[in-house]
């Protein structure tokens, strides 16, 4: 059965489909922040699903020497991974800027997914899958913020351009690896019940089961496997346009490249 690893998966919409998908029978790894948290999703998982297996991996993606050796970690278990889900993110955060000067928000939600999955691509397989959460909110990147050299980007705004930013590296790591595995970016849905939507609108949100339903479909559906490079938009239910920033091939790759060279300053 194939093996798939899914980051940010012990809350939300990372939680919801790591149940979906173990009651499918997959070998699951689950990251989380928490070592306690980690503890309660896995029991919560082999509770329903006696037979769940199940492997989990600590660390915090707001460091990303963390990351890498997580990297390094899960490639010593594992000989191959087929589905890679970079699920984990966050929005609004008391202290978002770290002691380096970066903003947190670029940091987990973008450049933790390039450490992660560049330290992983050795094992993930040609036809597995790398599906990386976008977002409905997609602004123009301020290179300043990007780069942890200024910018003064409110907790939505940093959010937002973070996801454009690995929008566009999701586009340009396909057109990078022609070959494969698929690259793919989603928006799960928008105001979903996650805990980054009601501290960060305060709102219920909708149900959970609308994004962690299209996550499975993204690791298992045959259509998906040959859409690499592009967004799949979960507000409209189909393949969507993102910012245009992110349909453009040359600023993808000097996206992907920025991203790359500012987050191995950080390791």
């Amino acid at each position: 059965m194939a093996t798939i690893l899914i980051t940010g998966a012990t809350d939300g919409i990372g939680f919801e489909t790591a149940k979906k998908l173990a009651s499918r029978g997959y070998t699951l790894l689950l990251h989380g922040r928490s070592a306690e948290k980690l503890k309660t999703a896995t029991a919560a998982i082999r509770e329903a699903y006696p037979d769940a297996a199940l492997q989990t991996y600590r660390a915090d993606f707001a460091a990303l020497p963390d990351v890498a050796a997580m990297a390094e970690k899960i490639a010593q278990d594992h000989d191959r991974i087929d589905v890679l889900i970079n699920n984990a993110g966050v929005l609004k955060l008391p202290q978002p800027i770290l002691a380096n000067g970066h903003d947190a928000r670029v940091v987990v939600n973008t450049f933790a997914v390039d450490v992660l999955t560049r330290g992983l691509l050795p094992i993930i397989a040609s036809q597995g899958r790398v599906v990386t959460l976008s977002s409905a909110a997609q602004s123009p990147v301020d290179i300043a913020l990007m780069t942890g050299k200024g910018g003064n980007a409110d907790a939505m705004d940093a959010y937002a351009q973070s996801k454009l930013a690995v929008t566009m590296w999701s586009r340009a790591m396909a057109l990078a690896h022609p070959q494969g595995p698929t690259f793919i970016a989603v928006n799960p849905g928008s105001l979903l019940a996650s805990k980054m939507v009601r501290e960060g609108f305060g709102v219920a949100g909708k149900d959970l089961s609308i994004g962690a339903d299209i996550l499975v479909r993204s690791a298992e559906d045959a259509e998906f496997a040959a859409m690499s490079g592009r967004y799949f938009d979960n507000d409209a239910r189909d393949w969507g346009r993102p910012h245009p920033d992110a349909e453009d091939d040359a600023r993808s790759a000097e996206m992907a490249r920025l991203i790359n060279e500012t987050a191995a300053t950080l390791l």
